[in-house]
């Protein structure tokens, strides 16, 4: 081989490498976005995978066979949710969530619920905890 045809197959090699990196990482990657800018830009989102986020609204979790029904704000914009699964034991109203899903309609389809809590441990019952006698 010439030394030109090397440097061609080479850069055709670099090229398709690029092009498969920059799809897979492009299908992989999930928007974040506050409830209020997901409401927003519903229309160009289709029914795109992202992740939204927003303070359960008091009042609105309803078990369903299938998971929960509950609504989501942020900055006075109100999303109704559908999530499938079980969620989480922390997740209950007046808490920020992180949901992943897509838009169905106008009601966002979750199937994963993060809770977003503080790195502060507080006991449940701080009062059952004495000191430990330590061994010798």
């Amino acid at each position: 081989m010439t030394r030109r045809r090397l440097w061609v197959v080479g850069l055709l090699m670099a090229v398709a490498v690029g092009l498969i990196l920059f799809e897979g990482l492009g299908n992989a990657t999930v928007y974040f976005k506050t409830a209020d800018e997901a409401v927003h830009d519903r229309a160009s989102m289709g029914t795109r995978r992202f992740r939204i986020e927003g303070t359960v609204v008091d009042g609105s979790v309803k078990s369903t066979t299938d998971g929960a029904a509950f609504r989501i704000e942020n900055n006075g914009v109100v999303v109704p949710v559908v999530h499938h699964g079980d969620p989480p034991e922390l997740f209950k109203p007046n808490i920020p969530v992180v949901l992943e899903g897509h838009w169905q309609g106008t009601t966002y389809d979750s199937d994963l619920i993060m809770v977003k809590h503080t790195e502060q441990y507080r006991a449940k019952h701080p009062t059952r905890v004495q000191d430990y006698p330590q061994s010798k």
